[in-house]
């Protein structure tokens, strides 16, 4: 398992920032190839390999996106899409074209960051627009296909999200009172749905989809 290289897609993002982060200290992994819109800031740092890329021309770079595990957490709003069609294109189109891609140049392994309450039936865009994700990177043929459903993050972002920010107070105060089924609904940080991929790549084998309270569990695994 040493010297395994992982593939980041939404380096500059919550998750995807803490998944970079995790990786670094990974003995498993010797690089980590993280293709960014805009460079990223790793100095010193000998296992980041930081590849800058235009992402509305995947064709561009499809022949790098070569390594062992890839780790897909693309995520825009509408307000940054600017319409539904745009947020298709970032949200679902690319992170498949992505996987096939990878797939392509002999990956195996893929863990991408979805949403609780994904569905490709929802009559919610959003959740319509990961479930349909979801369903296309599950038949793409990986030996491992790790679908991760966090509830509402929790974390520092470089953006500020105002709905997200209102959800998090809420969240504060009625997280303990979310047991059994809704348990899934409780707020998670977003290094421990991080950690959580990354522990699921190493270990799992076939295609499943993490709830948000798994993803929790796995990554308070010491």
């Amino acid at each position: 398992m040493a010297g395994r290289t992982a593939i980041v897609f939404g380096g500059t993002g919550l998750v995807g920032r803490s998944v970079i982060d995790e990786l670094i200290k990974d003995d498993n992994y010797g690089m980590i190839k993280a293709f960014t819109r805009n460079k990223i800031n790793y100095s010193g740092e000998s296992k980041i390999m930081n590849l800058v890329v235009d992402f509305e021309r995947p064709e561009g770079f499809s022949d790098q996106i070569k390594g062992d595990d890839l780790y897909i957490c693309i995520g825009t709003t509408i307000k940054k899409a600017g319409s539904v069609k745009k947020m298709e294109e970032t949200d679902r189109d690319l992170p498949v074209t992505l996987a096939r891609s990878a797939g392509k140049n002999n990956v195996k392994r893929v863990a991408v960051v979805s949403s609780i309450g994904a569905d490709p039936g929802s009559k919610n865009y959003y959740l319509r627009i990961k479930g349909e994700m979801e369903q296309r990177i599950l038949d793409l043929g990986f030996e491992t296909v790790a679908v991760v459903r966090p509830s509402l993050l929790l974390g520092e972002r470089k953006e500020k999200r105002f709905g997200e920010s209102a959800g998090k107070i809420f969240m504060k105060v009625f997280d303990v009172f979310l047991f059994g089924k809704f348990r899934k609904y409780r707020a998670i940080k977003g290094r421990d749905v991080a950690s959580a991929m990354i522990r699921i790549l190493q270990a799992e084998k076939g295609n499943k989809v993490f709830e948000s309270d798994q993803l929790q569990l796995i990554a308070d695994q010491k």
